[in-house]
């Protein structure tokens, strides 16, 4: 399955990862694992600084995920449409961020 959304960092790269659901499991974000969630807030800075990368449903390049991902040199892409509903905690996902997709690995 693919999920096509907006590039909200300059980074050129394929990455691979772990998912975490923020929706699902508010709590106990591993490092190095890569946030999903609906939109992101000045609250979750602590979960933020430990992703991956970050990839959200809503928003545009001037969504607070994009924003701070682009301060934090984080990879991100947003505006992900029903990406809550597909991607869980515990998936593996990869991120094109030449393209803007996000895919769940079989």
């Amino acid at each position: 399955m693919e999920l096509k959304g907006t590039i909200a960092s300059s980074h050129k790269m394929v990455i691979s990862g772990i998912a975490h659901n923020f929706k699902e499991n508010p709590l106990n974000f591993i490092e190095g694992h890569i946030l999903i969630a609906e939109q992101t807030y000045p609250d979750m800075i602590s979960f933020i600084k430990k992703a991956k990368a970050i990839v959200a449903e809503t928003g545009g390049i001037l969504s607070h995920a994009a924003i701070v991902a682009r301060e934090l040199d984080i990879p991100c892409i947003v505006g992900v449409k029903d990406l809550i509903k597909n991607i869980h905690s515990g998936d593996k996902i990869t991120l094109d961020l030449n393209k803007g997709v996000v895919k769940k690995e079989d």
